[in-house]
């Protein structure tokens, strides 16, 4: 076996997480179009993260008991975490789509790659690579081409909404949370990480399901609320974490491209939507983007085999409750 095979593993490996996060935040976009009209926004934002951190309490809940000093030694962290990712990214992206078209939204979507890779350079020492900012450049246009359905020249027709400016920093959120998640690596399990940042998420939420408009849980809604709770809230952000620790924030931002594909592929059978060409054009472009960002250049690859297990051991290895 080469010495590159088993880079080629870890790789592989590593990129099944933020993939499996991906389709989750898919499904979830099936499911925010039949939420419309039955479950206000805050409600659901709320009501999902309470109903993940009552699932998550029983199997973490006394580990994270135990270890609460260093929790508590780090809780602005934990805190913070659960804001930029849990909070002020989702909140905002629901009142974003009052005021805004599915086109922008879907276009200012796809500036968090690169987003995430201009702030880890910044923040997270990690490297602007030619190829990273290449790939998330190739995988935008693909996306503005899809998004615009084979008209990208349509997008300035649009006019620009107050829901834009809202997207923008809720993706900006997002890629930040991504990007503080790589360098913070606390020394508290990827469970209890978790854990504590849904709870506080939670605590934050609080107010503001009291003073919006307050949805009760009903047949209708419940089915949604624990696809929103369960694989969206509690599944898919534990697959992020693990990914950005293995691939870097740049790096594992690269799938938020997929999302739109995804999306279509699953709006066709779920909602009865067609395919069109401009489906496979874009999303084979930003397919493209995303296989360039993740090559890693040669040059780091002919680095000494001895000093990539002391690397891999550091913030990406992940301990159970």
């Amino acid at each position: 076996m080469s010495s590159t095979q088993p880079a080629r593993f870890t790789a592989l490996g590593g990129a099944a997480a933020p993939l499996a996060t991906v389709l989750i935040w898919s499904g979830n976009t099936i499911v925010t179009k039949a939420a419309s009209g039955v479950i206000a926004p805050g409600s659901i934002a709320f009501y999902r993260w309470a109903l993940a951190l009552l699932v998550l309490a029983p199997f973490v809940g006394p580990a994270a008991w135990r270890g609460r000093t260093t929790a508590l030694r780090h809780w602005r962290k934990l805190a913070a975490l659960g804001a930029l990712g849990m909070v002020i990214y989702q909140s905002l992206a629901y009142e974003a789509a009052a005021t805004t078209s599915a086109v922008n939204m879907g276009v200012i979507l796809a500036l968090m790659p690169l987003l995430s890779t201009v702030l880890a350079n910044i923040l997270a020492a990690e490297r602007l690579t030619l190829m990273r900012v290449a790939g998330g450049a190739v995988s935008l246009c693909g996306l503005v081409y899809l998004t615009s359905r084979g008209a990208p020249l349509s997008l300035a027709h649009g006019g620009v909404h107050v829901g834009d400016g809202l997207m923008l920093i809720a993706v900006f959120s997002n890629a930040l949370y991504g990007v503080m998640l790589k360098r913070w690596p606390l020394p508290i399990s990827i469970w209890q990480q978790l854990f504590w940042q849904i709870f506080f998420s939670t605590i934050m939420l609080l107010p503001i399901w009291l003073l919006g408009p307050i949805s009760p849980i009903t047949t209708a809604s419940l089915p949604l609320i624990f696809y929103a709770a369960i694989p969206t809230s509690l599944v898919a952000p534990l697959c992020w974490m693990v990914g950005v620790r293995k691939l870097g924030a740049a790096r594992a931002a690269l799938f938020i491209n997929l999302l739109p594909v995804t999306v279509a592929l699953l709006a066709w059978p779920l909602l009865g939507e067609q395919l069109h060409p401009y489906h496979v054009i874009g999303g084979a472009i930003a397919l493209l983007g995303v296989s360039m960002g993740l090559r890693e250049p040669r040059i780091a690859k002919a680095e000494p085999a001895s000093r990539e297990p002391m690397g891999d051991a550091a913030p990406g290895t992940l301990t159970t409750p």
